[in-house]
């Protein structure tokens, strides 16, 4: 049996909670049609991140799968935010069940 899987760009974003409606509003500019936000906590450049208290000093893990071209913009688009925020942000090609 043969079974076809669907091919995409995910891109990860760790980044500080405060820019979360920032980041929502940016995926639905770029027409991204689905995303998921995790709470994140660990420690970086930018020093650990525990999310002790709610609203401050916390993280959040944003993941979506677009196509390749769209990776692209949205990484270009993420750049302004490293200079006044904590963010890193990622791509892997992947396959698998998604439409």
């Amino acid at each position: 049996m043969s079974t076809s899987f669907h091919q995409g760009t995910m891109v990860t974003i760790i980044c500080e909670a405060v820019l979360q409606d920032r980041l929502i509003k940016l995926l639905q500019t770029l027409d991204v049609s689905g995303y998921t936000i995790i709470p994140a906590q660990g420690a970086g450049s930018h020093g650990k991140r525990m999310g002790d208290l709610a609203g401050y000093n916390t993280n959040i893990e944003v993941k979506t799968i677009v196509p390749p071209e769209i990776s692209d913009q949205l990484l270009e688009e993420l750049k302004p935010f490293q200079g006044t925020h904590a963010l890193i942000a990622f791509r892997q090609n992947v396959e698998g069940l998604f439409d």
